[in-house]
């Protein structure tokens, strides 16, 4: 973690920082025009959210040294947030057993907090990697044992219990190593699972059921299994008071005031989407709470969610994004490096640095967020971590990928010596959409 400044309170910014897969997408381009095809690119928007945060720790630690306020800012990475793949080892590692506060912030399309339990769900992802044994596929198949039988019998089997699962289950996987050849019966092959639910009992009891079918997939083949963990997150838990408070700092802030082309961008690929055309945010989120326990039935995760039972937490959502897209999609790229991101960026660093402001001159906001924190959220949930101890981060995942695609995707570095804008350098018009026939 960088670290500035000394005492109490200690408020930690954090902010994730990966792409997608095959998400490569030209900014300000109202379709799908890739800069490298089937390379990786800002799907999501991860590549904006440490601007907030350190524009805002900037902006803060000038104030502090100014006027004298005591206190302490730390600034950390989500790697890997899309495999799962940070959080809960760094919470593992004591990186945040000083802090206060943690101050969250991700890429939304809107201006936006919530506090107690989200709509999303919590997460273990795990590769099955099954080992057999090799033939000719036709010259003597049977003497061959096939790996790659056994995963399509474990997805099988998978894909039939779903019915008999909870509705808030979700669970979804992919082959992650089918074998080398049709001619070469399969020695090796891998099946790589995300299992889904809303709370830690749940999502154990899934692991368990692949742990089953992985076996049962064995015993059918006579082949065996290995298994290893690549990510996992807790579900999320927001902390009422801070979410509070940065709720009124909102709306002191106010959404950005877009431009006709900044509108015309936002239509234009909700139009090229087939979704609703209704361009950028024009009115503030309310501030939400945990909906009916009953009405829960899951979603996405993101490994905030071990922090947040860890330290009081919130996420602040700035509106860098355009509303209707589906997520994880080349769409969700074309507003990086444009105005949209530009603006959206500003108004959720100036909430982050007032939130912080409170935090540093009001400690009773510190006090009751931790009151929240030990009587409320952890009062009958006490936080277990998903990963194991013999569990390591995963950091080879992307290996191969990087390998092939960094040399490529260093020649779109921006480079601030030369040009204004990053659209300049890519001699991108704003905003580039279809021309009407």
């Amino acid at each position: 973690m960088a670290t500035w400044g000394s005492g109490k309170p200690v408020i930690s910014l954090g902010s994730d920082i990966d792409c997608i897969p095959q998400a490569s997408q030209k900014p300000a381009v109202a379709y799908h025009d890739p800069m490298i095809e089937g390379a990786p690119g800002h799907g999501e928007g991860h590549n904006s959210g440490q601007v907030v945060n350190i524009v805002a720790a900037l902006s803060i630690k000038r104030l502090m040294e100014r006027e004298h306020i005591p206190g302490t800012i730390k600034i950390w990475p989500g790697v890997a947030e899309e495999l799962l793949g940070s959080k809960a080892y760094y919470v593992r590692a004591g990186y945040f057993k000083d802090v206060d506060v943690t101050l969250f912030s991700h890429v939304g399309n809107n201006l936006g907090v919530n506090w107690g339990e989200s709509q999303g769900s919590g997460l273990i992802s795990v590769e099955y990697m099954f080992k057999g044994e090799s033939a000719h596929s036709a010259g003597a198949p049977w003497r061959g044992r096939s790996a790659l039988d056994a995963v399509e019998l474990m997805d099988a089997g998978w894909n039939f219990r779903r019915e008999h699962l909870r509705l808030q289950q979700r669970s979804h996987y992919v082959i992650s190593d089918g074998g080398d050849q049709p001619n070469v019966v399969p020695p090796t092959a891998a099946v790589w699972y995300y299992f889904r639910e809303l709370d830690y009992p749940h999502v154990k009891e899934l692991w368990e059921i692949g742990d089953k079918m992985a076996q049962g997939a064995t015993l059918m083949t006579n082949t065996t299994f290995t298994s290893r963990v690549l990510g996992s997150a807790w579900p999320v838990h927001m902390n009422k008071p801070i979410a509070e408070a940065m709720y009124a700092n909102i709306k002191q802030v106010g959404l950005p005031q877009w431009s006709d082309d900044d509108q015309t961008l936002a239509k234009a690929v909700q139009k090229e989407l087939k979704v609703k055309e209704e361009g950028l945010a024009s009115k503030i989120e309310e501030l939400k709470g945990p909906g009916a326990a009953e009405a829960r039935m899951g979603g996405g995760s993101d490994d905030i969610g071990d922090i947040s039972w860890t330290v009081p937490t919130v996420t602040l959502r700035y509106p860098s994004n355009v509303p209707n897209l589906p997520g994880h999609n080349w769409s969700n790229a074309i507003t990086m490096a444009t105005p949209i991101a530009h603006k959206g960026v500003l108004a959720g660093a100036k909430v982050q640095a007032m939130t912080m402001l409170d935090l540093l001159l009001h400690p009773e906001i510190v006090q009751q967020a931790w009151d929240y924190f030990k009587n409320v959220q952890t009062k009958e949930v006490k936080y277990t971590p998903l990963i194991r101890t013999e569990d390591k981060p995963a950091i080879w995942l992307n290996e191969k990928k990087m390998a092939e695609f960094r040399p490529r995707l260093k020649a779109f570095y921006y480079d601030s010596k030369k040009y204004k804008t990053y659209l300049e350098q890519l001699g991108i018009k704003y905003p580039t959409v279809r021309s009407t026939p």
